[in-house]
């Protein structure tokens, strides 16, 4: 299927979200929204898919919410603010996501980024949720990603001030799993991927979702969710196979089953 707003390509077990930029304005947000959320039920349905990456993030520059006047449209201000999220359909994926970083990541371009599990970030890169600077907040998990991701006191700092921080910082925080040179971000987060899908993806879906649930519970539920996901994946052929490979010293062919 063509789209509009992002190209999508699928090599062997990884699929590739590129956003076509710049996403400037309401019209090519929403249209972003309609074809990301699309775009990740289909994936959803995928089997073949173990590993997606989400690339230009920093292709979204969209004002925070105003017209060109700079006057924020009331008109179809609720229907823009129910249908304009980007990072849900992402965050609602169980695959692991990576999100190739570059540029200046801002506004819902980091929301973006934020919905993935992993952030590799080229060198140039800053970030920034500059919204309080035009009396609002970020609108699309961004206070909720980022304080669980860096800690409640970095995120409200850089909620609250709407300054940018460079991606040493970024680095230093956690916000970015690794940093790169511009040149090698691709082929960085590439290998990555494939390295990640060569594993049983059944694996990589359990592991995702007990991280994840695991944080909403106490440790006695979190600890209870991560066995029965383990003892799970023991009725799992791959599991035999990872057994049989290990035993035989070899590489293991997991089909996700």
């Amino acid at each position: 299927m063509l789209y509009q707003t992002l190209n999508y390509q699928r090599k062997e077990n990884v699929g590739t979200i590129s956003i076509i930029g710049p996403v400037d304005n309401q019209v090519k947000l929403v249209r972003l929204s309609y074809e990301l959320t699309e775009l990740c039920d289909g994936i959803a349905w995928d089997e073949e898919i173990r590993v997606v990456i989400v690339a230009g993030a920093g292709e979204i520059s969209l004002p925070m919410a105003k017209g060109s006047s700079g006057v924020i449209p009331k008109a179809n201000e609720e229907q823009t603010l129910q249908f304009s999220s980007i990072a849900e359909p992402i965050a609602k994926l169980d695959r692991p996501v990576i999100a190739a970083v570059n540029g200046n990541v801002i506004g819902q371009g980091l929301e973006l980024a934020l919905a993935c599990d992993i952030r590799i970030a080229a060198e140039t890169s800053r970030f920034g949720l500059p919204h309080i600077r035009e009396g609002l907040i970020p609108r699309d998990g961004g206070t909720q990603r980022l304080s669980r991701l860096v800690g409640r006191g970095k995120a409200l700092e850089m909620v609250l001030t709407g300054e940018m921080i460079d991606v040493q910082e970024a680095y230093r925080i956690g916000l970015v799993n690794k940093i790169v040179p511009s040149g090698e971000l691709i082929a960085t987060v590439t290998n990555m991927a494939r390295e990640m899908a060569s594993k049983g993806s059944i694996a990589l879906r359990y592991a995702k979702e007990a991280i994840y649930k695991g944080m909403d519970l106490t440790m006695e539920q979190g600890l209870r969710l991560e066995a029965d996901l383990y003892f799970l994946l023991h009725t799992t052929k791959d599991r035999t196979e990872g057994i049989q490979a290990f035993r035989e010293k070899k590489t293991p062919k997991f089909e996700g089953r």
